[in-house]
């Protein structure tokens, strides 16, 4: 019997995620999961729109049954619809370094892969990955970096913020920088809170402890193999002061009902200790990658399928439906498409996984003999450019969202969710998202791509009724904001 007990509200990770609690969940849903009342009382309960919780969720995610799994993705998207309309965010990482001194097996940055071309950004290289992401049309950046106390420390990391910020290139300009490094102290995270982040990210690869350790080998100087350090790194963030994290498990490493249960508990935990749950959420599948020991991979054997995959994202939804859902381009097209269907809501685009991957001066001073491949953390599936992926969106009667607006008035945390929870979140994400698609149209897009654009703003604005006041408000805002637009104003809106 362990001496840790399940209590979403405690600070130790061995608790909060409690290993015994999702044994026995685990079990529940396989007495349970050809139960029709209870699946049907669930999506009962779904309908409500203020989420399930991870015993109810994982039981819908294992139903055996056709016409629940149909009835859980309609509402899904329903959801997401009702939350945060037909907008789509875009964004893109940024790789700062590849120099790290883990040994994490699933990751080809692993200190033991000498083949891996070690690379690590100036500030000045920065400066033109910046600007070529700029040119693309990007706002929104995800930065990544290894982790190295020498090559990676905060200050490095802080300083980088402070250059992309101040980039200005032509009608480009970053206006929300999110953070994805290692797990790091209270302190640390109070720099990343004065340097002006947006969420910080982190995802615990597997939940499962064992798994864990197995894969996050000891050695060099990180503090990765720390499961119980690592799981609580959010608090530690949150304690900070950061208003918004990002959490996420890389399915494919341990049993994938188990990791479900325990991402949805560090949602609950969240949402329990601080008043607010995690700003986002990933659903990242392992990928091949240079220098990735395939068959250590393969032993654990957990991987899953893509209708698995796309149903973990229509119950994500449902379970926590004030919370961003994002898909990589470690996802092909077809399967983007289908998470979308049932309620993702960010999506990366134009992407690279290797450090200088955008810029054609960072290339040129790459050795020939280094192929670009060598440097990926993970192969990419989806790997059309940015003006592709917007026109697609369109085409698929998606809008496509540059918007930065809440991070730049200080809608973030709490205060989001509260706009979120009463639906009223809606009347800024819309309105938002069609300006700075216009944005795009006229400084980024190519001609095919400004005919769908353009379009879709057109028929947006018609569908508001010009019978309420509050439409006819937004109507007013919209036209007077596209005007401003198109004579040169470019910034955040509502």
């Amino acid at each position: 019997m362990s001496k840790y007990k399940y209590n979403p509200h405690s600070l130790n990770a061995r608790e909060f995620i409690n290993h015994e609690e999702i044994i026995k969940v685990v079990k529940w849903v396989d007495e349970n999961k050809t139960n029709q009342t209870l699946l049907e009382n669930i999506i009962k309960k779904a309908k409500e729109r203020k989420g399930l919780n991870h015993r109810e969720a994982a039981l819908l995610l294992m139903s055996e049954c056709s016409e629940i799994t149909e009835k859980a993705k309609e509402l899904a998207l329903q959801i997401k619809d009702d939350f945060y309309g037909k907008r789509v965010v875009l964004f893109a990482p940024l790789y700062l370094s590849n120099y790290c001194v883990n040994n994490c097996i699933y990751c080809p940055y692993n200190s033991t892969n000498l083949n891996m071309p070690r690379l690590k950004l100036t500030q000045e290289e920065i400066k033109n990955e910046v600007i070529a992401l700029q040119d693309m049309g990007h706002k929104r950046l995800a930065l990544e970096a290894g982790e190295h106390p020498d090559y990676n420390d905060i200050d490095y990391i802080i300083e980088s913020i402070d250059t992309i910020y101040k980039i200005a290139h032509k009608n480009g300009k970053i206006r929300r920088v999110n953070v994805n490094i290692a797990a790091t102290s209270i302190e640390d995270y109070r720099k990343l809170k004065e340097a002006k982040i947006g969420t910080y990210l982190l995802f615990q690869e597997t939940y499962h402890e064992e798994t864990y350790n197995k894969v996050h080998p000891t050695g060099g100087n990180g503090l990765k193999f720390d499961y119980a350090y690592h799981t609580e790194a959010m608090d530690r963030a949150m304690q900070a002061g950061i208003d918004d994290v990002g959490i996420g498990a890389l399915f494919g490493l341990y049993n994938v009902l188990y990791e479900f249960i325990a991402l949805l508990m560090h949602a609950e935990h969240l949402e329990c200790v601080y008043g607010v749950g995690p700003h986002t959420i990933s659903v990242p599948r392992i990928r091949s990658a240079d220098g990735v020991d395939a068959n250590k991979i393969k032993e654990f054997g957990c991987g899953i399928d893509d209708n698995l995959f796309v149903k973990i994202v229509a119950v994500l939804r449902i379970s926590t439906p004030y919370t961003g859902i994002i898909i990589s381009t470690r996802e092909g097209e077809e399967c983007r498409r289908k998470a979308l269907e049932v309620g993702a809501s960010q999506i990366s685009g134009g992407s690279k996984t290797n450090v200088g991957g955008y810029s054609s001066e960072m290339a040129g001073k790459l050795n020939e003999s280094i192929k670009t491949e060598k440097t990926e953390q993970f192969e990419t599936s989806d790997k059309r450019t940015l003006d592709e992926i917007v026109r697609w969106l369109l085409e698929n009667g998606q809008i496509p969202s540059f918007c930065t607006a809440c991070y730049s008035v200080g809608r973030v945390g709490e205060h989001f969710m509260e706009l979120c929870k009463s639906g009223e979140i809606q009347t800024r994400c819309h309105p938002n998202a069609l300006l700075t698609l216009q944005e795009y149209l006229i400084d980024y897009a190519s001609d095919d791509t400004k005919i769908v654009g353009e379009k879709m703003i057109k028929d947006e604005i018609a569908r508001l009724d010009t019978k309420n006041a509050r439409d006819i408000k937004v109507r007013s805002f919209i036209c007077e904001k596209i005007k401003q637009i198109i004579e040169g104003s470019r910034g955040e809106q509502l």
